[in-house]
C-alpha cells in the first residue's frame, strides 16, 4: 500500500457523511454511507472506509446487545484498519482505532450477559479535519515516515513528529 497516496487525497462525499452520521450515534445509516464510498472508491483507501463502516456495525451491535455479533464484526474491522498511518484523509485513524478498542474491552469485560449496560457514553466520535468551508476535507500532508500529519506554511511542508521536510514544488517526485 502505498499510504502517503492514498492519504492526500479528498474524503469521499458518502464517507464525510457517514462519519457525520456515525457521529450522531446513528450506526446503521453511517454504515450505508460508508458502505457507498466504499464500493465507489477505487483506490486502497476504500478498504479505510470499509474498517470504519465495520465499526459502524460493531456498535450497532452492541447498543441491540448482540455481544457475538459485536465481537465477531469488531475483530473482522482489524485487519482493514490496522496498517493506515495515524492521520489519513484528515481522519485521526489512531485515535478511531484506540477508541474502538476501548470499547470493546468494556465489551468483553461486561460479557454476554452485561451486554445491556454498556455505557454508550464510551463511544467517541470520529475526529477528522474538515476545512472551514463547509465542511469539505482539506489537504491533509502526511508524513511517509512516520504517518504523522504534516504542517505546511508558505509551500514548506514539514512533520512535527520526525523533522521530515518537502517543499510543495517537489511533488512531483511523489506524483509524476
Amino acid at each position: 500500500m502505498n499510504a502517503l497516496r492514498e492519504c492526500m487525497s479528498a474524503l469521499h462525499p458518502q464517507a464525510i457523511e457517514g462519519m457525520k452520521l456515525f457521529n450522531e450515534g446513528k450506526f446503521f445509516e453511517a454504515h450505508e454511507e460508508l458502505e457507498t464510498a466504499w464500493k465507489d472508491e477505487t483506490g486502497e483507501v476504500r478498504e479505510l472506509y470499509r474498517g470504519i463502516l465495520q465499526i459502524a456495525v460493531t456498535y450497532l451491535h452492541i447498543t441491540r446487545g448482540n455481544y457475538e455479533g459485536a465481537v465477531k464484526v469488531y475483530g473482522r474491522s482489524l485487519k482493514w484498519l490496522k496498517d493506515w498511518p495515524d492521520v489519513c484523509r484528515g481522519i485521526q485513524v489512531r485515535k478511531f482505532r484506540e477508541d474502538a478498542e476501548l470499547v470493546m474491552k468494556e465489551v468483553e469485560k461486561l460479557g454476554k450477559d452485561n451486554i445491556g449496560r454498556f455505557d454508550k457514553s464510551l463511544f467517541k466520535q470520529i475526529v477528522w479535519n474538515a476545512a472551514e468551508d463547509g465542511g469539505e476535507s482539506r489537504k491533509i500532508w502526511v508524513c511517509d515516515r512516520c504517518g504523522s500529519e504534516m504542517h505546511e506554511k508558505n509551500c514548506k511542508v514539514s512533520c512535527p513528529n520526525c523533522g521530515n521536510r518537502f517543499d510543495c514544488s517537489d511533488l512531483n517526485i511523489y506524483f509524476d
